[in-house]
Parts: C-alpha cells; sequence; structure tokens
C-alpha cells in the first residue's frame, strides 16, 4: 500500500498547488474567477476573443455524428427503430453528439448544453481539449474513493462545463462556466503527467467538474500516466453514453458516480437530466470490474424519504451487489439551494442503516468528519479495518486484501 498522507503533507502540497499545476504553469485566480461572473463589455470582448482562439485550436471531438455523413442512416441521431424517410435532405448540416445523454442537435456555429462542444463548419471541436482550470493534490478519501489505494494523494484536475445544471452545485464556479471565461494555455496531456510525478501523487483524478465534456483529454492523459505507473480515477455523473464510458473503463482504474437521487421527478427538476442514463452507467462500470463507489448526495425534503433511499439500496443490491462502497453524503447549502439547511446528520446514519439491513457490506456516512459512518467495517467480523478521521486515514487493518482480524476479504484495489 502507498503511504498514507499525513495533515502536514496534505496542507504543504494544497498550498503548492494552490499557485501552479505543477509544470504546466496554469491556474484559476481568484480575479479570473471574479470576471466570469461580474463581467462587463470589457469583459465580454475578451471573452470573445478567447473564444475565437479555443475554436481555431480546438481540436476535432470524438463521439458525434452529422446529417453530411448519414446516407439515409437516421439511426446515427434518430437511435434505432425503422427508417421513416431514409431519403430526407436535411436543410443545414447538423451535427448529434454522442458523448453523454443529453444527446444535443447542434446547429453550425452552436455549442451543447455543456458549452465545451461547439459546431464548426459541420464538424464537432471540443473546447475543452488542453485547457485545465484547476489543479490541486487532494486526498484521494476527498475524491471520495474510500477502498481505492486509502491514504494516497491524488493530483486532480478540472475544466470548465459540465451536461447538468445541478441546483445544489458546489463546483457551480467551474461546472456552470464556459471555457472562454479563463486563461486560455494549453497545457498538454504529458504536461499534467509530468505534474502528478513532481507531486509525488500515485493517481490522477479528473474532477470537480463533470469530466465527460473532456473525455478526450483525460483518456490521453490516463494512458500516458498508466506507462509511467501513475492510475487515473474518474469522477462522475454518470451522465455520459455506452461507447465513451466503455473507453473509460478499458483506460481507467477506478470510478465514481452520483447517484443524486432514485426519483426520475428529482433528476428533472433539480439537475435538468434524466434518472436512467446514470443507472445504466453504473451498471455499466460495474460490469467491467473497474472499481466503483456510488455517492448519494441526500438532500433535505428532496431525496431524503424512506422510501427513496429504501428503493436505491434495494436497486444497488440488485444490479450491482452488496461490495460497491457508497457514501450518503451531507448536503450544505450552495449555489441555487441556499434556503435549504443541511442535511441532518439522523438522516445519513438512518441511511447507513437501511443500507446495512438490505445486506450493503460498506455503506458510510459522508461529510460528517469523526462520525464513525466514516469507517470500514469487516462485513463478517464487524472490527474496524479502516478507520478515518476527515479525509485522513488513522489505522489500515486490510492485509493482502483481507481483514487482519478474520481473514475475510475486503472488496477495493489495497495495493
Amino acid at each position: 500500500m502507498n503511504d498514507q498522507i499525513t495533515r502536514r503533507n496534505f496542507l504543504k502540497s494544497s498550498a503548492q498547488y494552490s499557485l501552479l499545476l505543477g509544470c504546466a504553469g496554469v491556474f484559476l485566480s481568484t480575479p479570473a474567477l471574479m470576471r466570469c461572473f461580474f463581467r462587463d463589455s470589457y469583459g465580454d470582448a475578451v471573452a470573445a476573443g478567447k473564444l475565437d482562439k479555443l475554436i481555431r485550436n480546438a481540436p476535432r471531438a470524438r463521439f458525434w455524428a452529422t446529417t453530411a455523413e448519414a446516407a439515409g442512416n437516421c439511426a446515427k441521431c434518430h437511435g434505432e427503430g425503422p427508417s421513416l424517410f431514409p431519403n430526407y435532405q436535411h436543410s443545414e448540416v447538423m451535427i448529434k453528439c454522442l458523448l453523454c445523454a443529453q444527446g444535443c442537435t447542434i446547429r453550425i456555429g452552436e455549442r451543447g448544453k455543456c458549452r465545451t462542444r461547439i459546431n464548426i463548419d459541420g464538424e464537432l471541436r471540443t473546447l475543452s481539449y488542453g485547457h485545465p482550470i484547476s489543479a490541486h493534490v487532494d486526498p484521494i478519501e476527498k475524491k471520495p474513493f474510500y477502498h481505492f489505494l486509502p491514504g494516497s494523494m491524488a493530483f486532480s484536475i478540472a475544466t470548465a462545463g459540465c451536461p447538468l445544471h445541478c441546483k445544489f452545485c458546489q463546483n457551480w464556479e467551474l461546472s456552470q462556466s464556459n471555457p472562454e471565461d479563463f486563461p486560455d494555455d494549453f497545457v498538454p496531456p504529458l504536461s499534467i503527467v509530468k505534474s502528478a510525478e513532481n507531486s509525488a501523487a500515485p493517481v490522477i483524478a479528473y474532477t470537480y467538474n463533470e469530466p465527460t465534456v473532456f473525455t478526450e483529454y483525460l483518456l490521453d492523459i490516463a494512458e500516458l500516466g498508466r506507462a509511467q505507473g501513475i492510475r487515473s480515477v474518474l469522477i462522475s455523473c454518470g451522465f455520459m453514453t455506452k461507447e465513451p464510458l466503455s473507453e473509460m473503463c478499458k483506460t481507467l482504474d477506478a470510478i465514481k458516480i452520483d447517484l443524486k437521487g432514485f426519483s426520475r421527478d428529482f433528476y428533472r427538476n433539480v439537475c435538468n437530466a434524466e434518472l436512467e442514463p446514470v443507472l445504466r452507467s453504473i451498471k455499466q462500470v460495474a460490469k467491467s470490474g473497474t472499481h466503483l463507489e456510488i455517492v448519494n448526495l441526500v438532500v433535505p425534503t428532496l431525496n431524503d424519504s424512506e422510501k427513496m433511499l429504501t428503493n436505491l439500496c434495494d436497486w444497488v443490491m440488485g444490479e450491482v451487489g452488496p461490495d460497491v462502497p457508497i457514501h450518503f453524503t451531507r448536503f450544505h447549502p450552495d449555489y441555487q439551494m441556499l434556503n435549504l439547511p443541511p442535511t441532518p446528520i439522523a438522516t445519513l446514519v438512518r441511511a447507513r442503516e437501511i443500507a446495512l439491513d438490505k445486506g450493503i457490506h460498506y455503506p458510510f456516512v459522508g461529510n460528517v468528519p469523526g462520525h464513525p459512518g466514516n469507517n470500514t467495517f469487516c462485513p463478517k467480523c464487524g472490527k474496524v479495518v479502516i478507520e478515518r478521521q476527515g479525509y485522513f486515514v488513522q489505522s489500515n487493518n486490510i492485509v493482502n486484501g483481507k481483514c487482519r482480524y478474520c481473514k475475510e476479504p475486503i472488496a477495493g484495489v489495497w495495493q
């Protein structure tokens, strides 16, 4: 197992990477962030100039179809089924983005809902490739991953954009922004890998905003990192389609998916999205064998009912099994949901109890430092095998993937 991160090393690393991105030399400064959301005409002009530059240099995206090349194959854009008008001619060149489950149809000069993919003369370009806007060195537990290299550090990067619009987003400054809102320096994938090496982090994490919007970039980084012995993890809303997720499962070492609520109405009204694609993604990752963890942010009055939590646990047990860690995480008011209180700890404790009653081996109380529900317990003997204090591992009693006390295998990636 890798050396566990200490509080002193974490604070030292955080200070270092709050100033710079390793050898890449890009970081989101406070003045830049303020300009994004309090623009004047000068700020608009600057953003427009940056957008022009981004478009000129934007590489061709993957995972899309165009009416110019459909040749009567309507299923490329409209899904499987009979083609009602196989000889239909579109009046303009349209692009169907096949990356995420929004399935945006994009006219020339327009972007998808994520704001990072644009139709330039009938070709889909990615504006986020090579443009990280934030970087930190974090404990892997902050992602949160509790059963993947516990105590390790993760070199964490983000770009702008997200296909969802969650009203409670705690990283809205990044996720709900445009690529041109930030410095447009180009950072090649190898620079990210070298920055991770310089930080002595054994993991690169794609996080903060929704990494699906920079799929091509993260896949290139992950392949280069793997060649250097650095692993890659994805922190995602799970709203991608099957083909890109399949490539991620082959290239990445672990994926955490937010199951934001077990309700179609919750997804539609709070996230501007749908539930079914997320459930499909969770099952696909589990079937692939890539390490999977699930997070459910429990929001008071919206997704915290006993029935919804019970249905969620029933689904997890039935579809992915008892060994996938699930984190019931505390909500704090943010973005467009400042009117709601923080989640009562008792609600999270009850969610964990429901999960245990249903047979889930590793349910956690998240975002409540010091709570015993942060610890990993052996599902056989009941003893604490990983003790945590906040984001820090206090003790690890897993030896060769098994409980030190009773030798029961503990699901996860430990070395």
